[in-house]
């Protein structure tokens, strides 16, 4: 069996087959997987918030945030990994609305800002995302295999399925 690679709340790991790699109880966070299908070597962030740039504090976790987390990961990949860029695939899930069930300020729907951030940055390095399952109002389990580079996903209510 192979060794699971846990990732926690506002953080990420990186991990190569035969490894896995997951994270528990996305809710309005999103999961983000980064992966090379030729190296078999992968990421994945679980962050909370779409944007450090409104937070005062030069002291916070940089894992927290969508922008200073995905650049993390992104920069470890292709440097200390020396994955090329040019290789990078990305799988998303998470991102529910979860906070804001009666409102309309997309403001409060931490989660589609999650959403919308990570596409915003995946589409400026050029990384396609082959798989996605995002939104709606329910929490998600996420497992990477980056053998199969498949997702598994345990949706809360709903059932699992791989993207």
């Amino acid at each position: 069996m192979s060794e699971l690679v846990r990732v926690g709340m506002a953080d990420y790991k990186i991990c190569r087959s035969p490894q896995k790699i997951s994270t528990l109880g996305l809710g309005s966070c999103l999961g983000v997987v980064l992966y090379d299908e030729s190296s078999k070597v992968c990421g994945l962030a679980h962050v909370m918030l779409p944007d450090s740039t409104h937070i005062p504090s030069q002291q916070h976790n940089r894992f927290k945030f969508m922008d200073t987390c995905l650049q993390d990961m992104y920069d470890e990949l292709t440097g200390k990994e020396g994955i090329s860029a040019r290789k990078l695939k990305a799988k998303i899930a998470g991102g529910a609305k979860m906070f804001a069930q009666r409102s309309q300020n997309s403001m409060l729907n931490v989660g589609e800002q999650n959403i919308i951030m990570a596409k915003k940055m995946l589409s400026e390095w050029r990384i396609p995302i082959t798989g996605e399952d995002t939104g709606e109002s329910h929490g998600r389990t996420i497992t990477f295999d980056p053998e199969s580079c498949k997702l598994h996903i345990k949706t809360v209510g709903v059932g699992e399925s791989y993207i």
